[in-house]
């Protein structure tokens, strides 16, 4: 009898415990997680992450999982323990649409562009790609490994943002290295925008003549 007790002491202590693991985190440690994330607590962070807050909880004040957060704000030590941790999806998006990967090349962080890539991050999804932000900034070496990794050259933004592609943006900003870099890979020159634009269009009206004509005699 004592056994059985014993026992079923143990099975009802388990099943309490199960039950407060399940409970969901408070609105006070949903937010204490994500000013860690921001200060770059990585030791916070590595407590709660899993335990108290899943990893791809999305932070209410703006929209953003903890990675695509961290990488925003340069939280070096928080992104290395959020890579680290198996529940982190690469993939999840914050309510704007931005994956760690493209929020990577936004801030122009070959480092962290680097290390998504090497975990299996995707270089590709409908609408805006990590291309896209790395040809508008004009960093060569990141829209080059983007592309080394299958980037689509020709990946076009959504309709109602005006269906760019990344050379539309990159003769749009004046990175004409960026562009020529594009060109070269393969990418589309007599493409157009929702206003029958094509790069050399846009570099034109930008005052990229010389990157326009260019554009253009790679047309023909």
């Amino acid at each position: 009898m004592p056994i059985r007790r014993l026992l079923a002491a143990s099975l009802l202590f388990a099943a309490i415990a199960g039950a407060h693991a399940a409970l969901p985190p408070t609105p006070q440690q949903v937010s204490s997680f994500f000013r860690a994330v921001q200060m770059d607590d990585a030791g916070t962070v590595r407590k709660m992450v899993g335990a108290v807050v899943n990893a791809n909880e999305l932070n209410p004040l703006g929209g953003e999982p903890a990675l695509v957060l961290a990488i925003r704000e340069g939280a070096r030590e928080v992104i290395l323990e959020l890579l680290r941790h198996p529940g982190t999806d690469l993939e999840r998006k914050a309510v704007n649409g931005n994956t760690a990967l493209m929020m990577a090349a936004f801030k122009r962080d070959e480092e962290v562009v680097r290390a998504l890539l090497k975990k299996g991050a995707k270089v590709n999804q409908p609408g805006w790609t990590a291309l896209h932000y790395a040809a508008a900034s004009g960093d060569d070496k990141i829209a080059q490994l983007l592309i080394e990794h299958g980037a689509k050259l020709d990946a076009v933004s959504p309709r109602p943002s005006g269906a760019f592609t990344p050379l539309m943006l990159a003769a749009r900003e004046g990175k004409d290295a960026t562009a020529r870099l594009l060109v070269a890979r393969g990418a589309n020159t007599a493409l157009k925008n929702t206003e029958g634009h094509t790069a050399a269009q846009i570099a034109r009206q930008a005052g990229r003549d010389e990157l326009a004509r260019e554009l253009t005699a790679s047309a023909r």
